[in-house]
């Protein structure tokens, strides 16, 4: 197992961060009267903003980089990991649970999916998004 290196932890704390503005922005739009699929569409995009903003700036400290280049990057890493990874890894994983309405057999799946995600989504943004110029740095 990989050491927890300040990179990693910064990306934690990114994550936690983006996740509360996206549940807090998601809850305050539906109790104000807004549609549950809109509200969620608003919600994650701000979440995304947040995350690319944080992520680029503070956890790889990559400021210097195309932002033309590193925008459309970040939307497909983070789109296809919200909309591919996480849906197949709840679909693998379902039967694991139970495959019943009980909380453990909902959350399960969708806890494995999210974390699968978080790992496709630090690799490729530390590969790929806002990778160092020069060699790959470790972190």
């Amino acid at each position: 197992m990989k050491p927890v290196t300040a990179t990693r932890l910064r990306f934690g704390a990114v994550g936690v961060v983006n996740t509360c503005v996206d549940l807090v922005g998601y809850v305050s739009l539906v109790l104000a009267g807004t549609p549950v699929l809109p509200a969620n569409l608003i919600s994650t995009s701000a979440g995304m903003a947040v995350s690319f903003a944080l992520n680029r700036s503070f956890t790889f400290r990559a400021r210097s980089g195309s932002l033309r280049a590193q925008i459309p990057l970040f939307f497909l890493c983070t789109a296809s990991g919200l909309w591919v990874v996480q849906p197949l890894a709840i679909t693998v994983t379902d039967d694991l649970f139970g495959g019943s309405t009980t909380l453990t057999a909902v959350t399960g799946p969708k806890l494995v999916g999210l974390a699968l995600g978080l790992v496709w989504n630090y690799v490729l943004y530390r590969r790929v998004v806002f990778r160092p110029p020069g060699p790959a740095r470790r972190t």
